[in-house]
C-alpha cells in the first residue's frame, strides 16, 4: 500500500479511501464494533480527514458502517437473525447465477471450476479450514462472474460484505468445512454438466445449509 499513489483530496481520494475501507472489512481486518478514527484513519490512507468521512457515509448506506451518536463510527456488527435474512435473500441470487453459469459458461471456465473444486477437496483433506474457505469464496465469485448476471453479482458483493464475521465463525467450526464440501462438489457438477434447474437446486441446497449451521 505505501508505494501506491494515493490522492489526498477531492473525489479521488474519498474513493481511494472508500475502496480500501471496504476491503480492510471484507477480508476481517477491520472488527465488527471496532471504532473508525477519522483521524487515525487519514493518516493511514493518506488522504484527508474530509474524504475519510465522505466514504464512511457512503459504507454506512451499504450497511457495513453505524454511525453513534457522540461517538463516531464503527464497523457494524450484523447479528446472527440479520445473517440468516441476507442468506436467504443470498440463495436467490446465487441460485439464479448457478443457473446462468450453467448455460452460459465456457469449456475454460468450466475446466476452471473442476481445478478450484479439486483444490477444494486437498483442502478438507490436509485439515486447511482457512485455505478452504478462501477457494469457498472463489468458487462463488467465479460462479457469479461466469454467470453474465451483473446487477446480481453487485447485489451479492454488497451483501457477502457484511457477512465477514459469520463466515470465519463457519469455516472455523469443527466439521464445517467437510459438510459444505459436497454441496459445493455438487454445484460444480451441475454446472458442468449444464444443467441450469440442478445448479439452481444445488446453490440453495447450500446456502439452506448455511443458514442451519448460522442457527446451530
Amino acid at each position: 500500500m505505501a508505494d501506491e499513489v494515493r490522492p489526498g483530496t477531492g473525489e479521488q481520494a474519498k474513493r481511494y479511501a472508500l475502496a480500501q475501507l471496504r476491503q480492510a472489512i471484507a477480508r476481517g481486518e477491520m472488527a465488527p464494533a471496532q471504532r473508525l478514527v477519522e483521524n487515525e484513519l487519514a493518516e493511514q490512507f493518506g488522504v484527508t480527514r474530509a474524504s475519510i468521512r465522505a466514504a464512511l457515509i457512503d459504507l454506512e448506506a451499504q450497511g457495513l458502517v453505524e454511525r453513534i451518536r457522540n461517538r463516531g463510527s464503527r464497523v457494524r456488527v450484523v447479528s446472527v437473525e440479520e445473517a440468516v435474512a441476507i442468506t436467504e435473500c443470498r440463495m436467490v441470487l446465487e441460485g439464479l447465477c448457478a443457473a446462468k453459469a450453467a448455460t452460459l459458461a465456457t469449456d475454460g471456465q468450466l475446466a476452471e471450476l473442476t481445478e478450484l473444486g479439486t483444490a477444494m477437496i486437498k483442502a478438507v483433506a490436509d485439515g486447511e479450514p482457512m485455505t478452504y474457505s478462501e477457494l469457498n469464496q472463489q468458487l462463488h465469485t467465479m460462479v457469479r462472474e461466469f454467470s453474465g448476471q451483473r446487477t446480481a453479482e453487485d447485489l451479492l458483493e454488497r451483501l457477502n460484505a457484511q457477512l465477514v464475521r459469520h463466515r470465519f465463525q463457519l469455516a472455523l467450526r469443527p466439521g464445517r468445512p467437510q459438510h459444505s464440501l459436497n454441496e459445493h462438489l455438487a454445484m460444480i457438477e451441475a454446472i458442468r454438466a449444464r444443467d441450469p434447474q440442478a445448479a439452481e437446486q444445488a446453490a440453495r441446497a447450500h446456502l439452506t445449509s448455511v443458514i442451519e449451521a448460522l442457527r446451530d
